[in-house]
C-alpha cells in the first residue's frame, strides 16, 4: 500500500485538457498510439484532452509520463563576478549606505547605484581596512509603500476585480466585432459577449488560472450565440441588413450562408489567426475534421469572391483575414457596457439564482411536511365494485319455487289437517 501511494505521489499533476491535447500533438502522436501505449480506447483518450473525464493510477502515470515535454537544459550559469571592495567616502550617510540594499526585483529595474560616485581614496590618510557590508534592508511588505526605491512591478497585486476589468477592456469590444460576423445580428452579438463575460466573473477563480483566459471568454460568447433556441426570439429571427459595399456584402453573406461549425472554423483561423491544433480544440472537433470544415468554408467563400479562386491556401488565408478584418471593423457594432455593470450584473444574477433556488428547496419542504401530516397513517383496501361472473353453476339444495309451487303452499297452509285423513289439495 506504501509503494502504491508513493508511485502515485511522484506523479506530476495533469497540465489542462487543452495542453493536453497540444502537448500529444506537439510529439506528432496520434489518439490511436496514446490509447494503445496507456492501454484504453481511443474515446477515453479524447474524453482526457475534452475535460470530460481524467486518468487515474497507473494510467495517469502513463499518460502524464506519455505527453510530457522533453526537458529542456538550463543555460550554463556564470560564478558572480567578484567586486573589488571601494572605500567609501567619509561624506556617505548611513541613509545612502541603506539606499544600496533595494530587493532584487528593484535592482533590476533600476540602474546599478547611478547616484553614488566612487570617490578615490585620500592620500593623506593611510589606507584604512575596508568596512563590512552594511546589513540588507528588510524586505517591504507586499502593501506597504516602498519610499527608498522604486517599487517592483511583481510586488504590486491586483485584485480580481482589476484583472477582469482589464480583460474586458482589452478583448470586449473586439470580441463584440467578431460575434457579428458569427451571427448578422449586433444586439446578439453584444449580448452574448457580455453572458459570456457575466458567466467569467461567476467562474473568475477558473478563467483566472486558464491559459487562454480570452479563448474561454470567446468560447463561451460563441457558444450562447450559435445557440439555436435565439430562433424562438422575434428579436433575433432574421439577420441585420448586411453592408452597403458589394464587397462587403458579398463576404457577408457567404459567411452567413455557411453552416454554423464551418463558419466558425473559418472564422477563428483566418479571421481571429488561431492555428489548426487550437481551432480544432475550441471547436470540440479533430484535426482533420476542421481541416476539412476550413477547405469547405473556403471553397465556398471562394464562389463569392472571385480574387480568391486563383490564389494559393497561404494567400487565401491573408486575403481572407484582410477581408475579415476590414469587414469587422466597418460595421457599427454597438459598444457593450461598462465592465463595473457587467460584474454588478452577473452577482445580481447569481444572488437572483440562489435565492430561487433557496425558495424552491423551502417549497418542497413545505409540500412534503404537509404531505406526511394529512396522509393516511395505516393502508385501508378499496372495496372492489360488483361485477357480473358467467359460466357459474347453479348452486344446489332447493330451487326457487315456481308460482305453482307457490300456489300450492299456500293452499296447505290455510287447510289444516284434522284426524287422520289426508289432505287432498284442490287445484283450479
Amino acid at each position: 500500500m506504501t509503494r502504491s501511494t508513493t508511485d502515485e505521489a511522484a506523479v506530476p499533476p495533469l497540465p489542462s485538457p487543452k495542453e493536453r491535447r497540444r502537448l500529444r500533438e506537439a510529439k506528432s502522436l496520434s489518439e490511436e498510439e496514446v490509447a494503445a501505449a496507456v492501454g484504453v480506447t481511443r474515446a477515453t483518450v479524447r474524453s482526457w484532452e475534452t475535460g470530460r473525464a481524467s486518468p487515474r493510477g497507473r494510467k495517469r502515470a502513463l499518460y502524464a509520463k506519455l505527453i510530457a515535454p522533453e526537458p529542456v537544459k538550463p543555460p550554463a550559469v556564470k560564478p558572480p563576478a567578484v567586486k573589488p571592495s571601494v572605500v567609501k567616502p567619509p561624506a556617505v550617510t548611513p541613509e545612502a549606505a541603506a539606499a544600496v540594499a533595494v530587493p532584487e526585483a528593484a535592482a533590476a529595474a533600476v540602474p546599478e547605484a547611478p547616484d553614488l560616485p566612487v570617490a578615490p581614496p585620500v592620500p593623506e590618510a593611510p589606507p584604512a581596512a575596508p568596512p563590512a557590508d552594511p546589513p540588507p534592508a528588510p524586505a517591504p511588505a507586499p502593501n506597504s509603500d516602498t519610499r527608498s526605491g522604486a517599487e517592483a512591478p511583481d510586488e504590486r497585486r491586483v485584485s480580481p476585480a482589476e484583472a477582469f476589468d482589464e480583460l474586458y477592456a482589452r478583448t470586449a469590444p473586439g470580441l463584440v466585432r467578431q460575434t457579428y460576423l458569427l451571427t448578422g445580428r449586433r444586439a446578439l452579438a453584444r449580448e452574448s459577449v457580455e453572458r459570456a463575460f457575466e458567466l467569467a466573473w461567476q467562474r473568475w477563480p477558473e478563467v483566472a488560472v486558464d491559459r487562454d483566459p480570452a479563448g474561454w471568454v470567446r468560447a463561451a460568447a460563441y457558444e450562447y450565440a450559435m445557440s439555436p433556441w435565439h430562433r424562438l426570439r422575434r428579436t433575433h429571427r432574421q439577420p441585420d441588413a448586411p453592408p452597403t459595399e458589394p464587397g462587403k456584402r458579398a463576404l457577408f453573406d457567404a459567411l452567413l450562408d455557411l453552416p454554423p461549425a464551418y463558419r466558425r472554423t473559418l472564422l477563428l483561423y483566418d479571421g481571429v489567426g488561431l492555428d489548426l491544433p487550437e481551432t480544432a480544440a475550441e471547436t470540440e472537433a479533430s484535426t482533420p475534421a476542421a481541416a476539412g470544415r476550413l477547405m469547405t468554408a473556403r471553397a465556398a467563400v471562394a464562389e463569392r469572391l472571385p480574387e480568391l479562386a486563383d490564389a494559393a491556401p497561404a494567400e487565401q488565408s491573408a486575403l481572407l483575414h484582410d477581408r475579415i478584418g476590414g469587414l469587422a471593423r466597418a460595421e457599427h457594432v454597438p459598444v457593450p457596457r461598462p465592465a463595473r455593470a457587467v460584474r454588478t450584473g452577473s452577482e445580481n444574477k447569481a444572488r437572483l439564482w440562489t435565492r430561487a433556488a433557496v425558495a424552491g428547496v423551502a417549497l418542497l419542504i413545505a409540500v412534503t411536511g404537509l404531505t406526511l401530516h394529512t396522509a393516511p397513517t395505516h393502508y385501508e383496501q378499496p372495496i372492489s365494485p360488483p361485477e357480473r361472473v358467467g359460466g357459474v353453476p347453479p348452486r344446489g339444495g332447493p330451487q326457487k319455487l315456481t308460482a305453482q309451487d307457490l300456489k300450492l303452499q299456500k293452499s296447505l297452509s290455510e287447510q289444516l289437517a284434522h284426524g287422520p285423513e289426508r289432505l287432498v289439495p284442490q287445484l283450479e
